[in-house]
């Protein structure tokens, strides 16, 4: 049983099932898992995976200054125990590189890893290669221990170049969950064996599709659209909104948004501007359990993501399997990963980014064809199971894990 440390930007989070997903699976191979969290968790609810895991939870301090003695004595500890030069010399040339608050908190919270990890840790293992990579690697660089990272999506295309080329000297491996991040990622080290390409896949056994709404509707019944995701730039809700605002009128349809995030407001406010509130239902972030429930309510699912000016994307989005997996046929634009899942035509329909008329054309022609959407459906929850299965992820990471 090896004995691993998986830190964290935050745990438990709601829009973080493919991590949690996991973890669990992990701990169902054997590993032995203490979670490192870098901050305390903000949703009010929990997904019933969460209730699964035994892995205990240490919170490092999210703010140096709210807990400046636990720092001062994982410092004192450290010095004794360990070398901190090779950690403070690293630090300082990233700091004159990146001079913010954020880069000194990280070394701050090295310190308490480094000083508060379990006796008997094997291997540190980071989700995302931005902050909880640094805060790993920093940690590292004091007590010797390997680590390794896994990479999705902002963590690798809104750092820096200098910061990714030294995190993948430094690691063990790295698993990302995309074509595109892996060939990105390989092209910055000079060992790209390194460097693994692991879908994170579905658990089919919560994702169960026996109580899925069979397709076709009468015509006085709306079609149910869905679409799962935090109210951020980057999903495209804006794009989205102003496609369904150009829907003929006959077209009978409701759209339901599930997520948190910053812009919800904002996007409400451009659905009263846009005509098309009273047809919109906005249930903000619910637990998984309900989250599938509404899939198996709903007629299709409609996502529309794109590259924002910090360069921030999606990977390939665990919200589009899930709704494959209840057999929903799915309308994405292809950027990043997506077009490693859905194949336009065959199991899905992708449109263009930032393309409001595409994306209303193909809205008009799934929410008009009944058959379409359920051929499409049928063929999107075929390719899910026979290629996304989680287990298949998990197996390399354990193999990853164990010999590398």
């Amino acid at each position: 049983m090896k004995k691993i440390a998986l830190i964290l930007k935050g745990y438990p989070r709601l829009s973080e099932t493919f991590i949690a997903q996991e973890i669990r699976a992990l701990e169902q191979r054997g590993m032995d898992i203490t979670l490192i969290s870098l901050r305390h968790p903000t949703d009010k609810s929990v997904h019933p995976i969460h209730r699964q895991i035994q892995a205990p939870v240490i919170y490092l301090p999210e703010y140096l200054h709210q807990e400046p003695l636990r720092v001062l004595k994982a410092w004192f500890k450290c010095r004794k125990q360990f070398s901190l030069k090779a950690a403070w010399e690293t630090f300082r040339k990233d700091y004159k590189r990146d001079k913010t608050r954020n880069r000194i908190r990280r070394f701050g919270q090295s310190l308490v890893l480094a000083a508060e990890l379990p006796e008997g840790t094997q291997q540190m293992y980071a989700h995302f290669l931005h902050t909880p990579a640094s805060v790993t690697r920093y940690a590292a660089l004091m007590n010797g221990i390997p680590w390794s990272c896994s990479a999705h999506a902002k963590d690798i295309w809104t750092s820096e170049e200098w910061d990714l080329r030294e995190k993948l000297a430094e690691l063990e491996w790295l698993s990302t969950c995309t074509r595109a991040n892996f060939d990105y990622l390989r092209g910055l080290t000079s060992t790209p064996e390194k460097v693994q390409l692991v879908y994170h896949g579905l658990d089919f056994n919560r994702f169960d599709s026996s109580e899925s709404k069979p397709a076709g509707k009468t015509p006085s019944e709306p079609v149910k659209i869905i679409s799962v995701g935090r109210a951020v730039a980057k999903k495209g809700y804006d794009d989205l909104l102003n496609a369904l605002a150009m829907l003929p009128d006959d077209l009978n349809w409701r759209f339901i948004h599930i997520g948190g995030g910053t812009l919800l407001e904002t996007l409400k406010q451009q659905a009263e501007n846009l005509g098309i509130a009273d047809k919109i239902e906005w249930r903000e972030a619910l637990p998984q359990e309900e989250v599938l429930a509404a899939y198996r309510d709903s007629d299709m699912f409609v996502l529309a993501s794109k590259i924002v000016a910090d360069g921030d994307r999606d990977g390939l989005p665990n919200v589009l399997m899930e709704a494959q997996s209840q057999g929903l046929c799915c309308l994405a634009t292809d950027i990043s990963g997506i077009p490693e899942l859905i194949t336009n035509n065959e199991n899905g329909l992708l449109v263009r980014p930032e393309d409001p008329q595409g994306l209303a054309q193909a809205l008009q022609r799934l929410i008009s064809d009944d058959q379409l959407r359920l051929q499409l459906g049928q063929a999107g929850k075929k390719h899910l199971r026979e290629n996304f299965d989680v287990e298949i992820g998990i197996d390399q990471l354990v193999d990853l894990f164990h010999n590398r």
